[in-house]
């Protein structure tokens, strides 16, 4: 009884996890990437319940432009979970037409290979490509189900349930290939960067 008591006890303490650096010093300057801040409508950060976050769009010339989204969360043990993108693309509208897992090489001399999550997204005849993983306690998972897995795995050995929500949009113009190529580019430089934000 007191080994239960004192587990329920370590279980329910609420950890506060804070970003290592807050999202409002994000540069707006990747390289050849220039950002601009974008905002959501008040109502869609309360339903998100994010502790910090950052929305921009950056553009580098003769690029498509890239939307970024991060959504920070201290702790996911009060009912403020990261919103799955399938969920909530519906419902701007846009139709999720394809489904799949993209593989991202980050580093030059060995690089290392993360499995991140594509959607193709269609409105009407305008098309767009979302790139996103989660990025939580120092791993980059793609499955919705593995998350929740490590969620609860950390809660329980870590005491942890902050996490990270990483996600890239852009229109496709000339075709879907040229849009993948050059969003996984910005993607490789982002995720440096990503890295002095989010906690490991």
């Amino acid at each position: 009884m007191l080994l239960t008591f004192g587990l329920l006890a370590y279980l329910s303490h609420p950890e506060i996890v804070k970003v290592k650096k807050p999202f409002s010093i994000f540069p707006y300057q990747i390289n050849r990437w220039s950002g601009v801040e974008d905002q959501f409508d008040p109502k869609v950060y309360q339903i998100l319940g994010v502790d910090d976050s950052i929305l921009a769009n950056y553009r580098a010339p003769g690029e498509p432009p890239i939307n970024l989204y991060v959504g920070y969360y201290q702790s996911q043990r009060e009912g403020d979970l990261i919103h799955s993108p399938k969920n909530c693309m519906p419902g701007g509208g846009w139709n999720i037409i394809e489904a799949s897992i993209e593989t991202l090489k980050i580093g030059d001399i060995t690089p290392i290979e993360y499995q991140i999550e594509k959607l193709i997204l269609q409105k009407g005849k305008q098309r767009q490509i979302s790139l996103y993983w989660y990025q939580s306690r120092g791993r980059i998972i793609s499955s919705e189900y593995m998350r929740r897995i490590y969620l609860f795995y950390d809660a329980i050995t870590r005491n942890r349930t902050d996490g990270s929500f990483v996600r890239l949009i852009s229109p496709v113009i000339e075709s879907e290939e040229k849009t993948l190529a050059t969003m996984k580019s910005f993607a490789r430089e982002l995720f440096p960067i990503l890295q002095e934000y989010i906690p490991s």
